[in-house]
């Protein structure tokens, strides 16, 4: 039985036992479980059959949410209704009037929580200042990926050509305080057939990079959630929350059908930008930071809590890995990567996939306001939680829904599926937090620190690049804190670097390409084994080995050496030495003819290395029981 016709058994059955009491224990037990990537679809509003959390999909999936705020009623109802379908019974019109602590408002379960939720929102909105305003505006009327858009960078006008976007809010109109504005441009831009309702024509450019984008946004609304669970904006909750002045125009009279919870533009958001980021993973991490920086503003404007902005970001997440997974898109999101790809590479004047990498971040600060890795990771870390108080226990394992290896196809290729998910795994934050400790592991994800690599090495990790791939195949840097008892083992062709304070117990193993050491304690603190490839020092600091070394003689070794025993190698315990050793001096580093440089230290030495080159100076070796020097001649 295929799994759409399994899905369709389980839907009867649900609506089944609504009328069959029974059996309801046992039945919708079995549709909660179902996990999204296969029940995607039944995120609905206005079908009986799905308006319940054990139902819809998307309700589900936001159930935590539970534990902080109970709805008038447990349906999808706020300004809806559903007639009876499929023995499924009709759903009427709640009577819920939208307006917090009225009679018809549902109760708070966790005040502790839902007070530091609109407290947030308060500090936020009375602190804000007018730049951060016009960034609230613009998000707010403009379209989504219009929006989101400059996370590219350096890429954003090569993107903006080949998309046919168009967006008609470019800038705060002076009377944007008492006229609401919208965004008449077509928001994402032409795909590859006519658009009458857009008035776009085929774009042959980038139309089937448009058309993935869509496709990646299909059942996503957060609508039904929304009006089930039926819980008011911030600035409805207290007169203390600010709304920017200039959305005043936007603020909706009809409450019943406005709720807060989840945020429609977070999901927005966070679903274009991890299309983009799957079409363009040369700027993963920042299209990640950009969705971030939007729910961010939605907090910023008034409109938005941090739980509504949580719950956007999972089901955001949540709706495209369900789209990436459609057997239907298998062709399109391959030919889509590929187009998208070919034009930025194109229209950038660059080579290959591994050139468009570093165009892709040759903009400074001052031209790129994503250009800082390190406040990226921890604007986004903060706002996947928001330091809301933890309800349930911090330390519990992650998990990792299913299929979601999909997210790092493009953006980590050489691993395989079962290695994406580990790195999803090791790299997910806390538990404890209120909403996002959610059954399949949506809310716990950290997608940007995903990019970095493995969080830890739980179990042995091989990894084989293939440079001749291109891309992130042939050089590609992990920049995580490595933990875990695990080993690595470096194969193919293609250069893999490690940056972190790791402290990774397994060793390290290079058996062919490049492994390069880009932190002191980039290998961890177990041995090093160079059976093959070129090991690149490349630290600031002397690389520590916490155990023994080995090199054979098909290996090399290449240090940069520098100041503060920069290049250099520490061992902890014995050093065994054949190979090649190939020297360079660092920019800047001049050390005088006769200068000593312990290049290597260790409990032990034995062997040596069966060749040494230096460029541009002369210098020779010494071997000792101990310790390997090198000697700049004249």
């Amino acid at each position: 039985m295929s799994v759409s016709s399994l899905f369709r058994l389980s839907t009867a059955l649900v609506c089944l036992v609504s009328i069959v009491p029974s059996l309801a224990g046992a039945e919708q037990a079995t549709a909660a479980k179902a996990p999204y990537v296969q029940a995607g679809n039944t995120n609905k509003r206005g079908d009986a059959c799905f308006s319940t959390a054990d139902t819809n999909a998307a309700v589900h999936l936001l159930s935590g949410f539970l534990e902080v705020w109970t709805p008038r009623t447990p349906f999808v109802d706020a300004g809806v209704e559903a007639p009876a379908k499929d023995n499924c019974p009709a759903v009427a019109k709640t009577d819920w009037d939208g307006i917090p602590f009225s009679k018809t408002d549902g109760q708070i379960v966790n005040k502790l929580v839902h007070d530091a939720n609109i407290a947030y929102v308060v500090k936020a909105t009375r602190g804000r200042t007018a730049e951060q305003a016009v960034a609230a505006y613009l998000d707010d009327r403009r379209g989504k990926n219009a929006s989101i858009v400059d996370g590219l960078g350096p890429l954003t006008d090569a993107w903006k050509a080949g998309s046919k976007q168009t967006t008609t809010i470019t800038e705060v109109a002076a009377d944007a305080t008492t006229v609401k504005y919208d965004d008449k441009g077509n928001n994402r831009g032409a795909g590859s057939k006519p658009d009458p309702e857009n008035k776009t024509d085929a774009n042959p450019d980038m139309g089937l990079a448009i058309d993935f984008i869509n496709a990646a946004s299909a059942d996503g609304s957060t609508e039904p959630a929304k009006r089930y669970f039926k819980y008011g904006r911030p600035y409805r909750w207290s007169q203390d929350v600010s709304v920017v002045p200039t959305l005043v125009p936007a603020k909706s009279g009809k409450p019943v059908e406005d709720g807060g919870f989840p945020s429609g533009h977070t999901a927005e958001a966070w679903r274009d930008a991890l299309a983009m980021a799957y079409l363009v993973p040369q700027r993963f991490q920042e299209m990640i930071t950009r969705a971030s920086e939007l729910g961010e503003d939605r907090i910023l404007s008034g409109m938005h809590s941090p739980l509504d902005v949580m719950g956007g970001r999972m089901l955001g997440t949540a709706t495209v890995l369900y789209n990436l997974n459609k057997v239907d898109n298998s062709a399109l999101k391959s030919d889509a990567y590929a187009q998208a790809q070919s034009w930025l590479i194109a229209k950038s004047g660059v080579a290959d996939a591994g050139a468009l990498q570093v165009a892709a971040h040759a903009a400074p600060l001052a031209a790129d306001r994503f250009a800082d890795h390190d406040a990226n990771r921890a604007y986004v870390l903060q706002r996947l939680s928001y330091g809301l108080p933890t309800i349930h226990a911090t330390d519990q394992p992650a998990r990792v829904p299913q299929g979601a290896e999909a997210l790092l196809e493009t953006r980590l290729p050489y691993l395989d599926g079962e290695q994406r998910r580990e790195v999803l795994k090791t790299t997910a934050i806390a538990s404890g937090y209120p909403l996002i400790d959610d059954a399949e592991g949506y809310g716990r994800l950290n997608l940007f620190a995903a990019a970095d690599g493995y969080g830890a090495f739980d179990q042995d990790v091989t990894v084989m690049m293939d440079a001749e791939k291109g891309g992130f195949s042939a050089i590609d840097t992990w920049r995580n804190d490595i933990a875990g008892k695990g080993r690595l083992v470096k194969g193919g062709s293609g250069i893999l670097g490690l940056s972190g304070a790791n402290s990774y117990a397994g060793g390290t193993v290079l058996e062919e390409g490049v492994l390069v050491a880009g932190s002191s304690s980039a290998f961890g603190t177990g041995g090093l084994t160079v059976n093959g490839g070129s090991l690149v020092l490349a630290a600031d600091k002397p690389l520590t080995v916490g155990g023994d070394y080995l090199q054979v003689s098909n290996g090399m070794a290449k240090l940069a050496l520098g100041a503060n025993g920069a290049g250099t190698l520490v061992v902890n315990g014995k050093a065994e030495l054949a190979g090649n050793l190939d020297v360079a001096l660092a920019n800047g580093f001049t050390p005088a003819p006769g200068t000593t440089i312990e290049i290597l230290k260790a409990s032990n030495v034995t062997g040596s290395f069966g060749k040494f080159t230096i460029t541009g100076h002369r210098a020779s070796l010494s071997y000792g029981p101990t310790s390997v020097t090198l000697t700049i001649g004249d």
